[in-house]
């Protein structure tokens, strides 16, 4: 049984994860590392890339102060709307991110609620970048902070109340008591953010306009070359976004490994 249960894993593991993998890079360098490069290195391309790093840019450290302040609140104090902030934290886990980038449209959009006052004050959200920007942090609310709440009830409050009481102010608690107790946490959670942010699609599809060199994202990047038959130039670009899950996992990896042997030390001492 254990070895038929190994077998079906890792033949899972093969089929709907390496064999993925192996399909994107062989097909992205199906015509030479020359036309790679040249993939990537087209303007529209570059613009695709240096747009998902600024929305990446903005979006996590964001929702990295939204994470640790909410995980704060939620694990260390009782408060009426406790139980309403928690379930809301979820909603982007429940909500279609197409869902969500309509409800942006409908907001924002010209004919939204309002879209008016914003075109006659000359503000763009729908169709330029701040909207990219909304519905990214949108979609990768619960990341940051549905790491770290779990983290600090588990906890406790002990070591805040014990510095406090010796007169440490509330930053001082923060920074040496509460940061150092869940900095492992918060990189995980801030390493998945920032690989949901660079590679969401459907959200940023809807409020993008998928204006080129301008509004695309890598992902919209990759739809737009696939469906106008450049299917090695397609691969090329999205070989950035395996190469991304890739780095992902092994940072990943790391922070589990580096936790656990931080735990067993503290275990020894």
């Amino acid at each position: 049984m254990r070895w038929a249960l190994s077998l079906i894993a890792f033949g899972f593991i093969a089929i709907f994860l390496l064999l993925p993998l192996i399909v994107v890079w062989s097909e992205a360098l199906a015509k030479g590392f020359g036309f790679y490069f040249g993939s990537l290195m087209e303007s529209d391309a570059l613009s695709a890339i240096r747009l998902t790093l600024l929305v990446a840019l903005i979006a996590v450290p964001v929702n990295a102060v939204f994470g640790i302040s909410a995980a704060w609140a939620i694990a260390k104090f009782e408060f009426r709307g406790k139980a309403i902030l928690t379930t809301m934290i979820d909603l982007p886990f429940s909500v279609s991110p197409v869902v969500a980038g309509l409800i942006y449209v409908i907001l924002f959009g010209a004919g939204g609620y309002f879209g008016p006052w914003l075109q006659a004050n000359g503000v763009e959200i729908i169709f330029a970048v701040p909207g990219i920007l909304l519905a990214t942090i949108f979609v990768t609310v619960p990341f940051v902070a549905r790491e770290l709440i779990p983290l600090m009830q588990e906890q406790g409050n002990a070591e805040e109340e014990a510095a406090l009481s010796l007169g440490a102010s509330g930053w001082q608690v923060f920074r040496r008591v509460t940061l150092p107790n869940i900095k492992w946490g918060l990189l995980y959670g801030v390493l998945l953010c920032n690989a949901r942010a660079m590679g969401e699609f459907g959200a940023v599809s809807v409020v993008s306009g998928h204006i080129r060199g301008l509004t695309n994202t890598v992902p919209l990047h990759v739809e737009i070359l696939y469906n106008e038959y450049n299917f090695v130039a397609a691969f090329a670009v999205a070989s950035l976004l395996a190469l991304l899950g890739l780095l992902t996992l092994a940072a990943k990896s790391f922070l589990e490994w580096r936790h656990g042997a931080e735990l067993a030390a503290s275990h020894r001492h």
